[in-house]
């Protein structure tokens, strides 16, 4: 009954944030569409089939299906047929001015980053939980390039194609959106740090760049699967691996790879169960169909750690946090053939919106500050000069107000329709893409996590192995 009770609390949420931004976002433009005098035809948050509605002055207020945007009917500026529907009215309605036009278009974007303001400057005064996932390399292969050049377990990564990194989340996303697969890496050991030239890997899963380089990590035994060697040994759910094969585990990787090696070798395992460390013996088998070493086990989700911070970032530094995100991500697409980064990787609204899910089903801070990311992302995407969006309103207003008279209504109608179609068309796309990852979504939902409310102790410094 919880569980249900917290699916309905997530479900619930996520509804309310994400109407909320695109309320603000319309509101801004309703609002400055009723100040410069021009006409409201309809006010919807969605689209596609009407759920909600009811009609007021003359205005239809909508709540429709497809929770990926909304709009406000303005018959004095450009409007998409397939978007907002067709225009029934017959009625005389004179021009507005390109001036009007522009504040219009502006005051959506610029609403969602005023929203965006407000939630920062909450979670400033409601702190917010920060990854304690600090950038120290748990693990390298002995055969690996890295190994070679002298990178060590224990060095921490501080630094990535030139900008700070201190924990995973950092060096991942830096390394990801990098327009080289060659990166300057700065690794620091016992206070020295040293400049390496490391080549990415591609990760299978996400198709995305990463640097063969792991985090420490305890494996932990999720699932024992019956009839297997590690059954047979006695291993037990909860079982945390120390050693195998008298080789000190530091990550998931290291461990299937000892695993994969030594199919077939009788191999002493330490595990630690309930605070205690047990040593069995047992012999991997190799998986004939996957063509590698199998002791039986599956992985637990470790759980995410937190130190909640309060204060929080200040809210200046929260939204120039986001905007270089996004504008990095936006520059990293641009450059596709050097980051390797195209839009099927964007996450369209079944992304966004089982993202968003994960963070409230974790702690509504959280869930605030991805609320940050979508405003801010919002208003600059939006402001881009493309039919259909606003930057793309102001930049035909612009070009009305130096010719000095409005462009061809029917060639604006058509232009703007087209776009609408091509970005329908790319939101269905990335949600087919969405839904591909879904595993993804879900582990990142179901994973366990720990949030600190007091500030710990200063951390050790890394040891040398």
């Amino acid at each position: 009954m919880a569980q249900i009770l917290n699916y309905v609390y997530v479900a619930a949420a996520v509804v309310f944030l994400f109407g909320a931004a695109v309320f603000v976002h319309e509101f801004g433009h309703y609002w400055m569409a009723r100040r410069r005098g021009l006409k409201v035809d309809a006010f919807a948050i969605g689209f596609g089939p009407k759920i909600l509605g009811w009609t007021r002055d003359g205005i239809e207020y909508s709540w429709r299906l497809i929770p990926a945007g909304g709009y406000v009917k303005l018959p004095q500026m450009v409007t998409s047929e397939a978007i907002e529907g067709p225009n029934e009215t017959s009625e005389t309605i004179p021009p507005a001015s390109p001036w009007s036009k522009i504040l219009v278009a502006f005051s959506g974007p610029f609403m969602n980053a005023v929203f965006a303001f407000a939630i920062a400057t909450f979670i400033y005064f409601a702190g917010l939980p920060v990854p304690v996932n600090p950038s120290i390399i748990g693990y390298v292969a002995p055969d690996s390039e890295e190994a070679k050049l002298g990178i060590r377990p224990g060095d921490q990564v501080v630094a990535v194609d030139g900008q700070p990194a201190t924990t995973w989340q950092d060096v991942f996303s830096i390394s990801a959106l990098a327009r080289t697969n060659v990166l300057a890496v700065t690794i620091e050991r016992e206070g020295i740090a040293r400049v390496y030239q490391l080549t990415t890997k591609t990760d299978n899963s996400l198709g995305l760049k990463m640097l063969n380089l792991d985090s420490q990590e305890h494996p932990v035994i999720g699932k024992v699967e019956p009839s297997r060697p590690a059954a047979a040994a006695g291993l037990k759910t909860g079982d945390k691996f120390v050693a195998f094969a008298g080789i000190t585990i530091a990550s998931h990787e290291q461990l299937m790879e000892l695993i994969n090696k030594r199919a077939g070798q009788p191999s002493e395992v330490v595990v630690e169960r309930n605070g205690r460390r047990l040593s069995v013996t047992l012999t991997p088998i190799m998986d004939t169909q996957l063509k590698r070493g199998r002791i039986g086990i599956r992985f637990a989700n470790t759980p995410l750690q937190y130190r909640l911070q309060k204060p929080g970032p200040l809210p200046w530094d929260s939204i120039a946090e986001v905007w270089n995100r996004t504008v990095a991500t936006v520059n990293a697409i641009i450059h596709s053939k050097q980051t390797g980064v195209s839009a099927g990787d964007l996450s369209g609204p079944v992304g966004i919106l089982a993202m968003l899910a994960s963070q409230v089903n974790t702690d509504y801070r959280l869930a605030l500050n991805f609320m940050v990311l979508l405003n801010v992302s919002l208003a600059i995407l939006n402001l881009l000069p493309l039919p259909v969006l606003d930057g793309g309103h102001i930049l035909i207003s612009i070009i009305e107000a130096i010719r000095r008279r409005p462009m061809s209504v029917k060639v604006l109608e058509y232009t703007t329709t087209a776009f609408a179609v091509l970005l329908i068309s790319f939101m269905l796309y990335v949600s087919f893409n969405d839904l591909k990852r879904w595993d993804l979504f879900a582990s990142m939902f179901k994973r366990p996590t720990q949030i600190e409310t007091t500030t710990p102790a200063p951390s050790p410094a890394p040891s040398q192995p």
